[in-house]
C-alpha cells in the first residue's frame, strides 16, 4: 500500500512545485517585479514552500488515512463485497483506462481556470474530450504490462499535481490583486511564500521620513535594494538598502473596513484632472 501510495505522491509533489514557481512569478507580475527581482530564487522559493508542502503532507495522510479505513470498514460490513466490486473493476482494463483518462482530462481544469475565456459547458467538453481523445488508448494499452502500469500512476500523479498547482496559480493571482487593492494578505499567499510586511522607512543620510512616513510594503531586497509597494499610490519602488532604514516592521496587519489602496492615487488623478 505505501509502495503504490509513494508512486503516486512523489510525482504529484514534483509537479505541484514545478507549478508553484510559475505562480510565484504570476503573483509578482501583480506589483510589475519579478521574483528574482525581489530576492526570491528557487533555494528561497524552495525552503519558502517547504512549509506549504509539509502541510498539504499532513493534511493528505489523515484524510487517506481515513478513506482507507472507510474502504475497509464497508468491505467487513458488506462481507467482502466491495473487495469483490473493486476487483472486479482492476480486471476490466478498458474501465480502468477510461476512468484514468477522465480524471487526466479533469486535470486541465486548473489550466482552463487560469487561461478564462470559457464557460462551464465548454470546459466541461474540453476536459472530457481531451481526457478520451488523448488518454483513453494509451493507458489501455499501458496497462497489458507491469512497467506500463507503473508508467500509468506516474503519468497520472503528475497530471494531478499539475492541475492542483493550476488552480493555486488562480487563486495566488487572485490573492495578489487583492493585496495591490486593499493591503491585506488572504490566508493562501503566505503559505506560498509571500510576505505580507510592511515598514515604515526613513533616510539613512539625514534621518528624515520617507514617504511622509506612510506604510510601505515590502516585496523583497534584492542587489542590495528593497522593493516597496506604495499602496497609498499604488506603485511599486526601488530603493537602496544602504541609504534606508527600516524604523517599524509589522506582519499581517490588521485593516479597518472598507480600506482600499490607491488614495493619493485617486486625488493625483482628481488634481490633474481638476487642472486641466
Amino acid at each position: 500500500m505505501i509502495e503504490r501510495i509513494g508512486s503516486v505522491v512523489v510525482p504529484i509533489g514534483v509537479a505541484l512545485y514545478a507549478v508553484l514557481y510559475l505562480g510565484v512569478q504570476s503573483m509578482y507580475e501583480v506589483f510589475q517585479v519579478t521574483p528574482e527581482q525581489a530576492g526570491i530564487d528557487q533555494s528561497v522559493l524552495l525552503g519558502r514552500l517547504m512549509g506549504t508542502l509539509i502541510l498539504l503532507l499532513l493534511v493528505a495522510l489523515p484524510l487517506l488515512g481515513i478513506v482507507v479505513g472507510v474502504i475497509w470498514l464497508a468491505d467487513k460490513v458488506t462481507f467482502g463485497t466491495v473487495g469483490k466490486l473493486m476487483n472486479a473493476v482492476r480486471r476490466r482494463p478498458w474501465l480502468i483506462a477510461a476512468i484514468a483518462a477522465l480524471w487526466s482530462g479533469a486535470t486541465y481544469w486548473g489550466l482552463l481556470e487560469v487561461l478564462g475565456g470559457a464557460d462551464l459547458a465548454v470546459k466541461v467538453v474540453v476536459a472530457v474530450g481531451l481526457g478520451v481523445l488523448a488518454f483513453l488508448v494509451p493507458f489501455r494499452l499501458l496497462r497489458r504490462k507491469p512497467a506500463g502500469r507503473a508508467g500509468m500512476k506516474v503519468l497520472i500523479g503528475a497530471l494531478s499535481g499539475l492541475g492542483v498547482g493550476f488552480l493555486l496559480i488562480l487563486q495566488m493571482i487572485n490573492g495578489a490583486v487583492e493585496v495591490q487593492e486593499t493591503g491585506k494578505a488572504n490566508d493562501l499567499l503566505p503559505l506560498v511564500g509571500f510576505q505580507d510586511q510592511w515598514a515604515v522607512l526613513r533616510s539613512a543620510e539625514n534621518d528624515k521620513p520617507l514617504y511622509e512616513s506612510r506604510w510601505m510594503m515590502l516585496l523583497g531586497e534584492s542587489n542590495g535594494a528593497y522593493v516597496l509597494y506604495d499602496c497609498d499610490k499604488m506603485e511599486t519602488v526601488r530603493r537602496s538598502m544602504d541609504k534606508t532604514i527600516l524604523e517599524s516592521i509589522q506582519l499581517n496587519p490588521e485593516r479597518e473596513e472598507g480600506f482600499k489602496c490607491g488614495g493619493l492615487a485617486e486625488e493625483t488623478q482628481t488634481a490633474e484632472a481638476t487642472g486641466q
